[in-house]
């Protein structure tokens, strides 16, 4: 179907896209196939598009997860939660693992549950990406910027940019990632919709404590951590770095307690049982059984609870003092001395000092307030033709291929609505 758009002055689109990630790009492409011959552009600030699919899961890109259930899906997103239960079930990771793999891409789901294609490279996402959106008739523009959007008489848009044109669209789409560079939430507020503040989602936590010094590289399979004073819990691996503590526990704790986190400047007391879920009954109960089977054992040199053993001295040094720990055996534990070890190992506490970047540090709450935007169509419920996808809303998932889950339905959603508004008209 050719495009019915009546020339004007400025060039004439039926859909400008603004931002060339994840969510422009596949928005871009499901309005294309379903309408073809519209003319359809995406503007890219950068010289690069997808630009995080590239650099996502170390290079590899986690593209969804194993999840299926909508509603056990719904709940890793601390933000948007609900209003992703209904678009889950219209465009869920069953649906975005059969369209890459019918586009050439193989998949695989990992032990976690975390998905990658088969090539373990985020070039085969981005090579599906940009070549469906090629067949399909995208035009791309990179290094080009809306600078401004202005809402012309006829109810169309048109958008400037950085180059000194302008464009006019019968529909705008604005999948500018997240609101920490305010241009994106700066659009949506001059059109009447209000803006969650932006917050890092995903971040490390900055600790000095000798318990930890020189311990980088060391992890835990199964943490349980804790954040003082609050109700966040999480449990998963939990990484020691040279900055502090990371790993999936931390990340999905950070994600839970974004904002509570920022109102506290980052400086909070965090609580991690290094033994999983286990209880300091049963961590006491574990020492009177080495009692019985290891008496000549030294407990500095005798792990347990699958604690690497260079961080099981420091616990030890911890609770029983550096002089003694080294020629302390399990049979001259003392009541105390357990219970203190047995504090370190199930409810070690730690005083944060900051966040620390790192890789997984580019997932932000915040953004476009879910209840201005209709989640049937992804349109704006405060102007007629202006859709939001991806970042850009206040919606964040935790770490493991969630938010790009996120992105490819409100993007497919929204490809869809966008069509079906036009065939109507």
């Amino acid at each position: 179907m050719p495009s019915d758009y009546a020339p004007h002055s400025a060039e004439a689109y039926d859909l400008i896209v603004a931002g060339g990630g994840a969510a422009g790009y596949f928005a871009a492409i499901t309005f294309a196939e379903a309408r073809p011959g519209s003319r359809i552009v995406i503007l890219e600030k950068s010289r690069e598009v997808l630009g995080k699919v590239r650099i996502s899961g170390g290079g590899r890109c986690n593209v969804t997860h194993a999840c299926f259930d909508p509603r056990a899906l719904s709940a890793f997103y601390p933000r948007g939660s609900k209003q992703l239960l209904g678009p889950f079930h219209h465009w869920g990771p069953t649906d975005t693992m059969e369209w890459f793999e019918s586009r050439g891409v193989p998949l695989k789901i990992e032990s976690d549950g975390r998905v990658f294609p088969q090539s373990d490279s985020s070039q085969s996402i981005i090579d599906c990406l940009t070549v469906s959106a090629r067949d399909a008739g995208v035009e791309v523009r990179k290094s080009t910027a809306v600078k401004s959007v202005s809402r012309l008489d006829d109810g169309d848009y048109e958008a400037a940019l950085s180059e000194g044109t302008s464009l006019r669209t019968r529909a705008l789409l604005l999948t500018l990632g997240g609101t920490r560079n305010r241009f994106g939430s700066d659009l949506a507020e001059q059109f009447g919709h209000r803006i969650q503040v932006a917050a890092p989602s995903l971040f490390t936590f900055k600790i000095s404590d000798p318990r930890l010094a020189d311990l980088q590289g060391l992890s835990v399979g199964h943490a349980g951590v804790k954040i003082a004073g609050l109700k966040l819990a999480s449990s998963g691996p939990v990484l020691i770095t040279h900055w502090g503590l990371s790993g999936p526990g931390i990340l999905r704790i950070s994600a839970w307690g974004a904002r509570d986190l920022l109102e506290r400047d980052y400086r909070f007391e965090v609580i991690v049982n290094w033994c999983g879920d286990l209880r300091e009954e049963t961590i006491i109960a574990g020492f009177e059984q080495k009692r019985i089977d290891s008496p000549r054992k030294k407990v500095v040199n005798d792990p347990m609870f699958k604690i690497p053993i260079r961080l099981w001295k420091r616990l030890v040094e911890a609770a029983a003092g550096d002089k003694d720990a080294d020629s302390l055996h399990w049979p001259h534990l003392t009541k105390d001395t357990s219970r203190r070890l047995a504090a370190q190992l199930g409810a070690c506490r730690f005083q944060v000092d900051g966040k620390s970047m790192n890789k997984d540090e580019f997932v932000t709450c915040g953004g476009v307030h879910l209840s201005d935007v209709n989640f049937k169509t992804m349109e704006s419920r405060k102007a007629d033709g202006l859709y939001f996808a991806g970042e850009i809303l206040d919606i964040d998932g935790i770490t493991g291929g969630f938010n790009f889950q996120a992105a490819w339905t409100t993007a497919r959603i929204a490809g869809e609505a966008i069509a079906d508004s036009m065939r109507l008209a």
